[in-house]
């Protein structure tokens, strides 16, 4: 059989021109199907990170969220926890965290996230099977990280006897499993009342740097500012001595302090005996070397009109000389984190018997 006949049919069947036109129409439809069957290209990804204070939550709460926690939102856009921050706030637990967003380019090689900028104080959302939160923008930056430390400080505060007892170096605040606070020194003085004492502890904080601030949680760590503590044999609520020690001002050294108590009875004047000695933590911090009694004065008038001095009947004076464990700084002589000088006064605790006593002599 010919490939084309006389009427120009290709194998004496189909015109030529018809096959031609046929062709060219399955090579175009064939094309077209290729175009529309090839994958749609991914958007354009952009990326950044981001501070958010997540606010106060419940410690249950506040536990749940860690690092690597995801959350989706619209656009195209996806939300992932890079680091973590907490800290105690009135019962709760503050939260910051940083994450990561992954988002779309915006102008100014900017990243928008669930189509919309991420302007500073924007409120983003974070859910997860175990919690939902929120938080605003407070920073945005390359860094996955917070910017976290530990800084020491020194703590003052007044506590019931019982619980002065309790603060112990080495306790701590754990939250998350994870210590925010810990105990590292313990100085605990004796008050007028003694069911009180004044109790000086030195902290080691976990703390964030908020620019030129460092925060433990909301509070700046600034000398006078007061923290609020709950480890769980007590609440510790004082405030900041000293920053970036764990030390009391001064130098330690000894003194030899000559004290006076006066006009008490004879009978509680007899208890002082020399070898009484205050401690703390163990470590004597005043001791009485000699003790002298004497009666107290007493001023009357005669029926003549003449002023007499002479001995109460009853009532005593006690010299106290004594060795005090004292700190000297630049400002002076400070006992007790409190100046010693001649007419001020101190308050000695000797196991059961507390005493407030005036100072009459300082010796170098």
């Amino acid at each position: 059989m010919e490939l084309l006949d006389d009427d120009g049919n290709l194998f004496g069947v189909v015109n030529v021109v018809d096959a031609l036109v046929v062709l060219f129409v399955l090579a175009v439809v064939a094309a077209g199907a290729a175009f529309a069957l090839q994958p749609t290209p991914a958007p354009e990804q952009s990326s950044t990170h981001v501070t958010l204070d997540l606010g106060s939550h419940p410690t249950h709460i506040a536990t749940e969220i860690t690092v690597g926690d995801t959350t989706d939102a619209s656009g195209n856009s996806e939300l992932t926890i890079t680091d973590v921050y907490r800290a105690p706030d009135d019962g709760q637990t503050r939260v910051i965290a940083r994450a990561e967003l992954q988002g779309t380019p915006g102008d100014d090689n900017s990243t928008m996230y669930a189509g919309a900028p991420l302007r500073l104080g924007r409120t983003l959302d974070i859910a997860t099977s175990r919690y939902k939160v929120s938080g605003a923008i407070q920073s945005v930056g390359a860094s996955e990280t917070l910017q976290t430390d530990t800084t020491d400080v020194v703590l003052e505060t007044t506590l019931p006897a019982v619980d002065a007892s309790e603060v112990t170096t080495g306790d701590q605040l754990r939250l998350g499993g994870q210590a925010v606070a810990t105990v590292e020194t313990v100085t605990t003085h004796a008050t007028r009342d003694p069911n009180r004492q004044r109790v000086v502890v030195g902290l080691t904080l976990d703390t964030i740097t908020e620019g030129d601030t460092t925060r433990f949680g909301v509070t700046p760590v600034r000398r006078g500012n007061t923290l609020s503590l709950a480890p769980d044999a007590y609440d510790l609520d004082g405030r900041i001595q000293r920053v970036g020690t764990l030390e009391q001002p001064g130098t330690a050294a000894t003194r030899t302090v000559t004290l006076e108590v006066s006009g008490i009875r004879e009978q509680f004047a007899r208890t002082f005996h020399a070898g009484m000695t205050e401690r703390t933590n163990g470590t004597p911090i005043a001791t009485v070397t000699d003790v002298a009694v004497e009666p107290s004065t007493l001023v009357t008038t005669g029926d003549d009109g003449s002023v007499n001095v002479v001995d109460h009947p009853i009532n005593r004076d006690v010299t106290l000389t004594t060795e005090l464990r004292v700190r000297e700084t630049t400002t002076g002589t400070t006992f007790n984190g409190r100046p010693l000088q001649q007419r001020s006064t101190v308050v000695l605790n000797f196991d059961t018997t507390t005493v407030e006593a005036t100072v009459v002599n300082v010796n170098s």
